[in-house]
């Protein structure tokens, strides 16, 4: 018998992962963040400006392939990292790279590292909470 997990359980996974990946990399903001506290009020702004269009024009769009794709299909076991699909792991694998590159490299100046891993980590936080939330909502009408 192959191992297997719900569908219910890959949307919990996936908003687990979403959620954890979110907060190193605010983890990794704030901390750039604190080294330069000039211009805050701008800052947050410009953070807010990165939040919405990664949640509205990319997590949002991948939330919705990704719930269609785990809970539309006809089988009752999944393996336990289809919450992303090959595409996905591999769009993700590259951004974890980049990341680590530019960080690394010092290729960006901390300040904008600052701006942009927070905006995008509370996507990645609002987004993980959405699959969790789905997963609460399918567990409590079963």
């Amino acid at each position: 018998m192959k191992y297997g997990v719900s569908s219910n359980t890959l949307l919990l996974t996936a908003g687990v992962v979403w959620l954890v990946a979110g907060l190193n990399i605010l983890h990794i903001g704030l901390s750039c963040w604190i080294t330069d506290t000039h211009y805050w009020l701008l800052k947050v702004c410009e953070a807010s400006l990165v939040f919405l269009l990664f949640f509205c024009m990319v997590f949002h769009k991948l939330y919705r392939k990704h719930t269609q794709r785990i809970t539309s299909g006809k089988r009752e076991r999944h393996c336990p990292f289809s919450f992303f699909d090959v595409k996905g792991w591999i769009v993700m694998a590259f951004m974890i790279g980049m990341g680590v590159t530019i960080r690394k490299a010092h290729l960006l100046p901390e300040s904008f590292i600052a701006v942009f891993y927070t905006g995008l980590s509370l996507a990645l936080i609002a987004t993980g909470g959405r699959f969790i939330r789905l997963f609460w909502k399918r567990k409590r009408n079963r």
